[in-house]
C-alpha cells in the first residue's frame, strides 16, 4: 500500500473500532490529512476491498476492516498507549488483598480487569507445583465432590468437580488411598504422568480383547474426560451490552456456551507460553471464538524465576478498543506475577 491507501486503510479501522459502524468515504473526507475527494476514497476503498482487507456489510454502506484487516492493523499499525492513570489505579487497588488466598484474589483482580475494560476477563490460575502432602476426597451430590489438596509447602487447595457417575463415598475414599500411597514427594503433574504411564501400559495388556469387543459390537470406546483447569471468567453481561441486533445475540450465545463447556480453554491460553508479551487472537484465527466474533487479548505472567505460571486476559468483540486494552492486560499480567512471585506457594 502507498502512503494514501495506508491512511485510508488506518481511519477507516480506527472509525469501525470507535464506533462500530461501517465508514464511508465521506466521512473520511474530513479527517485525511491530504485533501480528496469521496469519489477518489471510495476508489481507494474499492482496492483495499479487492485486496481482503476491507469489507462492505451492505451495498449502499462504508467499509469495515475484514479479520484479515484487523490483522493487519494490529501487526502493522496499532499505536499502543499507556495505562491511564486512573486504571492503574483501580488495577492497584485491586491487588492489595494481600490477605486473601490466591483463588480470591485472582477472582477479584478478573473482576476488576472486567470492570475496566467493559469485557470479559479470563485468568488462568497459576499451576501449583509443590509436592503433594496428602489428598482426600469429598462427595456432595450424585454430580458434585470436593476434593482437598494438601501440599508440602503447607498450602491447601479445595476443588469442586464432577465424579464419574456411580462413584460412592466408600470408592471415593479407596481413590484417594491410593492416591496418597503414591503421591507423598510429588507433584501433580508427576502424579498424572505416572498414572497415565500405567494407564498406557495396562491398555495395551487388553487392547486385543477390546478390539475384539468393539468389532462385534459388544463395547464402545468412550473418550475420557479433559481435565478440568481452574478458569475465572468474570464480566459476561459487559459482552451484551449494547448488542442489539439479533445476531449479536446468538454469537454472543455461543461463545457462553463455548465458555461454559470450557473445552480447549486451557490448551488455548496456554499458546500464550509461547513467548513473554501480549497476544491478541481474533475471530476465527482459534478454534474456541471462531464462531462468535470476538477477540482475546491475553498475556502469560511469571514467578521469581521467570517461569509462566498462568495467563490473564480479555475477550470481547472484535471491534476492541486494542490500544487501550492491551497495555492494561499487560500491566496487569506483570503485577499479579510479582504479586504472587512472593508467595510461596507458586
Amino acid at each position: 500500500m502507498n502512503d494514501r491507501s495506508r491512511e485510508v486503510f488506518r481511519r477507516v479501522v480506527e472509525g469501525y473500532l470507535a464506533s462500530g459502524d461501517p465508514v464511508g468515504s465521506r466521512t473520511l473526507t474530513r479527517t485525511m490529512t491530504e485533501r480528496l475527494s469521496a469519489a477518489t476514497i471510495r476508489n481507494v476503498m474499492q482496492d483495499l476491498e479487492y485486496l481482503g482487507l476491507l469489507g462492505s456489510p451492505h451495498i449502499s454502506a462504508g467499509r469495515v476492516p475484514t479479520q484479515m484487516g484487523l490483522r493487519m492493523f494490529v501487526d502493522g499499525l496499532l499505536e499502543v498507549g499507556t495505562v491511564a492513570a486512573e486504571d492503574r489505579q483501580v488495577m492497584d487497588s485491586a491487588m492489595s488483598g494481600g490477605d486473601q488466598d490466591i483463588a480470591s484474589l485472582l477472582d477479584h483482580i478478573g473482576g476488576t480487569l472486567s470492570g475496566i475494560t467493559r469485557g470479559a476477563s479470563v485468568v488462568l490460575a497459576p499451576k501449583q507445583e509443590a509436592p503433594i502432602r496428602h489428598i482426600e476426597f469429598v462427595s456432595l451430590a450424585p454430580d458434585r465432590a470436593l476434593v482437598v489438596l494438601v501440599f508440602a509447602n503447607g498450602h491447601v487447595e479445595n476443588r469442586i468437580f464432577a465424579p464419574p457417575p456411580g462413584q460412592t463415598p466408600s470408592s471415593m475414599r479407596e481413590a484417594a488411598n491410593f492416591l496418597n500411597s503414591l503421591a507423598e514427594g510429588r507433584t501433580l503433574s508427576d502424579l498424572r504422568r505416572s498414572i497415565g504411564h500405567d494407564i498406557a501400559t495396562r491398555r495395551q495388556e487388553i487392547d486385543s480383547l477390546a478390539r475384539a469387543l468393539v468389532e462385534s459390537g459388544l463395547a464402545v470406546w468412550e473418550n475420557p474426560d479433559e481435565p478440568s483447569e481452574r478458569l475465572i471468567v468474570r464480566g459476561r453481561a459487559n459482552l451484551i451490552e449494547g448488542a442489539s441486533e439479533t445476531q449479536d445475540i446468538d454469537r454472543i450465545r455461543v461463545l457462553f456456551d463455548d465458555l461454559e463447556r470450557k473445552r480447549d480453554i486451557a490448551d488455548f491460553l496456554e499458546l500464550a507460553e509461547t513467548g513473554e508479551g501480549v497476544r491478541i487472537f481474533i475471530g476465527s484465527e482459534n478454534k474456541l471464538f471462531s464462531l462468535s466474533g470476538s477477540s482475546l487479548v491475553v498475556s502469560p505472567y511469571m514467578n521469581a524465576d521467570r517461569k509462566i505460571i498462568g495467563a490473564v486476559g480479555v475477550i470481547g468483540p472484535t471491534r476492541l478498543n486494542y490500544g487501550r486494552i492491551v497495555p492494561i492486560v499487560d500491566y496487569t499480567a506483570q503485577m499479579v506475577g510479582r504479586l504472587l512471585s512472593g508467595r510461596s506457594s507458586v
